[in-house]
């Protein structure tokens, strides 16, 4: 909402909890400060931005630097958008008043709202789940759904925009969330040199997956096997066995392969292959690697069983699946 003293093209107030995401914000604001003036002056001219905290002063990001911030103002009026910037601190089920009533007015003013990183979980405490998606990084999905089982979750997005609400995955994929606002606000040409200043080669769309590698299991799976296989994400490249696995979930070697199998209908062995197998076909279709270092890094024993497990998975052989999904095949 602008007011007639206010040209901006876009205004963005940012509100940093404690232990924020660096990296999102950082991408995020930066890719602002170089669409608002030219030659990188950093002038407020084009696009404007404040910084705040719920009580103003210095606040942490999750790698222990500190941004100075404003105190957050009552009346968010004058903003295009909030954008609730979280981190780590996601787990702290005492949501502030403050924020709440926050989030809420600006909602009613028809101020929209940003979720960068687990700033989401703040804009679903505060009530704004209904019909909408939420795009939420895989590394949090668990801790979502526990808190808000109604809300409708996207992995296979790094940012959903459902009008009022914007969420976004966090890390890199803020700096697309900035040009796609930047687009809308201020032209093309305005993100093209961001772009450039940036040293980035496009803009990534909404539509780009994350990069998680298992399918989410169905509603209803037991909660060591869900905390399995996130451990078994977080350790793809150094693949750890089934029996410290079920150390990590503190429970037997035997016990978990039979939740598994319940849960599943898989043995542990057989979702870790798939895993491996979902991220060497991303690893594939996103860069230079050659099939062999891909069949080292995903675990397989060498490039003829990582090419024979692919070709059983999904029907064509890992050089075929790189041709066919190379953006020249697509032209």
């Amino acid at each position: 909402m602008r007011t007639p003293e206010n040209s901006l093209e876009l205004r963005i107030a940012f509100v940093l909890q404690d232990k924020f995401t660096l990296a999102a914000f950082s991408g995020f604001i930066d890719a602002l400060r170089l669409a608002a003036d030219d030659a990188a002056k950093s002038r407020q001219i084009r696009v404007g931005w404040s910084v705040y905290s719920l009580k103003g002063g210095q606040v942490h990001a999750s790698c222990g630097l500190s941004v100075t911030t404003l105190a957050a103002p009552r009346d968010p009026t004058g903003y295009d958008y909030i954008a609730i910037c979280g981190g780590n601190s996601f787990d702290d089920d005492t949501p502030s008043p403050q924020l709440l009533h926050l989030i809420r007015s600006a909602h009613n003013l028809g101020i929209g709202l940003l979720g960068v990183c687990t700033g989401s979980f703040a804009l679903a405490r505060a009530g704004l789940i209904d019909a909408r998606r939420y795009c939420i990084h895989w590394n949090v999905l668990e801790a979502f759904k526990s808190r808000f089982p109604r809300a409708q979750i996207s992995m296979d997005r790094i940012f959903v925009d459902e009008g009022d609400v914007i969420t976004c995955a966090g890390s890199t994929a803020a700096i697309d969330l900035a040009l796609y606002l930047i687009v809308r606000h201020c032209g093309s040409e305005r993100a093209r040199q961001v772009m450039r200043h940036m040293m980035l080669t496009s803009m990534r769309p909404a539509s780009v997956p994350q990069a998680h590698f298992f399918q989410l299991p169905p509603d209803g799976t037991d909660s060591r096997v869900r905390k399995a296989l996130h451990f078994m994400e977080q350790q793809l490249d150094q693949p750890p066995n089934s029996l410290a696995i079920a150390r990590y979930c503190a429970i037997s070697h035997r016990q978990l392969e039979r939740l598994f199998r319940t849960n599943l209908n898989q043995t542990i062995g057989q979702a870790f292959r798939s895993m491996r197998l979902n991220y060497g076909r991303y690893l594939l279709s996103g860069g230079s690697l050659s099939v062999m270092e891909i069949a080292n890094i995903t675990g397989f024993a060498d490039t003829a069983h990582f090419s024979r497990e692919f070709r059983k998975a999904f029907g064509q052989t890992p050089s075929t699946f790189r041709a066919s999904s190379s953006p020249s095949s697509a032209a």
